[in-house]
């Protein structure tokens, strides 16, 4: 699936200033640990082949939010079909990799690249499309909570026992705040991060 997605470059992102040792910290503060590593493992089984479900519920939300939708349309307000559909691509894959791949530099860096890809900095580059400037942060992190509300269903569908799904879940929404708070770097300066 990876080598088909425009504009995915996992492990060809530059290095993130973000440290391991911050990444550490950060994975302390919202309590990430092994179980929870085990428990995204999971959750990658649970959501392979839901992907484009979760991907409509999430479209739809976007879809439905004229300020979150901007994001992705020209500065007139047309949505930009083109550019959706290649960040839609990409959103099913970070769904794949928040749970199957390893918290390591790779990973980390490609956090830093996917934050810079949402600021002015970095925001339409990959894809030269003509669309807002930037997704304005107060949203980034605000959609921390759809992001998460929303996986729990598609978690529950196979079966599992309660006790997994909330597993599958707290960790989802742990490394959703986590990735989100790398993301935050790349729009805020280094002596306030």
């Amino acid at each position: 699936m990876t080598e088909t997605i425009a504009g995915y470059g996992y492990g060809t992102a530059g290095r993130s200033p973000v440290t391991m040792k911050d990444l550490e910290e950060l994975r302390a503060s919202v309590l990430f640990g092994p179980q929870d590593e085990e428990a995204l493992r999971l959750a990658g089984d649970v959501l392979e082949d839901q992907v484009e479900d979760v991907l409509d519920v999430w479209y739809g939300f976007v879809g439905a939010n004229p300020h979150l939708l901007a994001s992705f349309s020209t500065p007139g307000g047309q949505p930009v079909g083109e550019y959706l559909d290649r960040v839609r691509a990409r959103f099913g894959q970070w769904i794949l990799d928040t749970c199957r791949r390893p918290y390591d530099r790779q990973w980390l860096d490609y956090q830093h690249e996917m934050g810079r890809r949402h600021t002015s900095l970095g925001k339409n580059r990959t894809d030269a499309a003509d669309a807002a400037s930037h997704v304005s942060m107060r949203h980034v992190i605000a959609l921390i909570y759809p992001i998460t509300a929303t996986v729990r269903p598609f978690l529950e569908r196979k079966g599992h026992t309660p006790e997994q799904v909330e597993a599958m879940f707290q960790a989802w929404f742990k490394s959703v705040v986590l990735q989100i708070a790398l993301w935050t770097r790349a729009y805020a300066d280094v002596r306030e991060w």
